[in-house]
């Protein structure tokens, strides 16, 4: 069924009383970089007013959740840290309480401080942040599996490096009880006027070379999804999720078999939203700072 565009006042008020939680992609749909997207805050503000659970649920990696806090601050928007639900986060739970990580072990970490922030939370000991050097094909020879690394994890990094991939290949492949898990597998990165290389395409060159397979932990995977409706307690049935990426956050929802609006201010354009061949949405309208005309 082709989704159904929202633009007049009385769908938005029959689409805000459907549900009792909406679960909010950021980047695209709450924010563009660090610009709020307008009226979002005002809405935001209406649905709690309302009785409304709002969880804002992220593929990106590079941020903890606590800084996450600061920035929705930053902007405006009130949140807490049990409200905002990253793949870092997701990475770390189940890590934990779901593969029962050995605490005697560690995690070879391909990310930023995301992902060794909410690890550290659980108890998690992460090593590679430092491996920043450069090597040659002499040095190369350094490079050992480590004994102790019992996972490595892989998610956006803007200080990749040779060092950093090769320490992960050879724990890797040298030990086949190594845990290999990412964050996500977004192919492309947003970020301002352009698309950048994403988490998947730093992953793929591990998966090339070690001829492994991840569990992928991001949206739209199964794994992300178990942990939420865990946390949540969520009834499928009363809620939405809101995204601007067809291919993530729609497909994620539709997995979950949850309502799924998405919003033109992001990735997808109408034409896209509309095509047979895209993960269909229930609903799809301009912004969802649209919303604020009934305050």
């Amino acid at each position: 069924m082709a989704p159904t565009r929202l633009s007049t006042r009385s769908e938005y008020e029959s689409f805000v009383d459907r549900y009792d939680t909406f679960l909010f992609d950021c980047d695209g749909v709450i924010w563009h970089g660090s610009t709020v997207v307008n009226n979002v805050p005002e809405v935001l503000d209406m649905l709690r007013s309302r009785g409304k659970r709002l969880v804002f649920v992220t593929n990106n990696s590079a941020t903890s959740r606590k800084d996450y806090v600061k920035k929705f601050t930053s902007l405006g928007i009130q949140a807490s840290v049990e409200e905002i639900f990253s793949s870092a986060y997701a990475t770390a739970v189940y890590l934990h309480d779901v593969l029962k990580f050995d605490p005697s072990k560690k995690v070879y970490v391909i990310g930023g401080s995301g992902i060794r922030h909410e690890l550290e939370e659980v108890g998690i000991t992460t090593l590679g942040h430092d491996d920043l050097g450069q090597v040659s094909l002499a040095t190369l020879k350094e490079i050992e599996p480590n004994a102790e690394v019992g996972a490595v994890i892989c998610g956006i990094d803007y200080d990749i490096s040779y060092r950093k991939l090769a320490n992960a290949h050879v724990n890797l492949v040298e030990n086949p009880d190594c845990l290999f898990i990412a964050t996500n597998d977004d192919r492309t990165l947003p970020g301002g006027k352009h698309m950048y290389p994403g988490t998947g395409s730093l992953l793929n060159t591990l998966v090339y070379s070690t001829q492994r397979t991840p569990l992928v932990m991001g949206k739209p995977n199964t794994p992300m999804l178990e942990c939420v409706l865990k946390k949540f307690s969520l009834e499928p049935a009363r809620t939405c999720m809101v995204g601007d990426r067809l291919d993530t956050d729609i497909l994620f929802g539709i997995k979950g078999g949850l309502s799924t609006l998405c919003v033109l201010t992001g990735v997808a354009d109408e034409a896209a939203v509309c095509s047979p061949e895209s993960p269909q949405a229930n609903y799809y309208m301009a912004s969802l700072g649209d919303l604020s005309v009934i305050q």
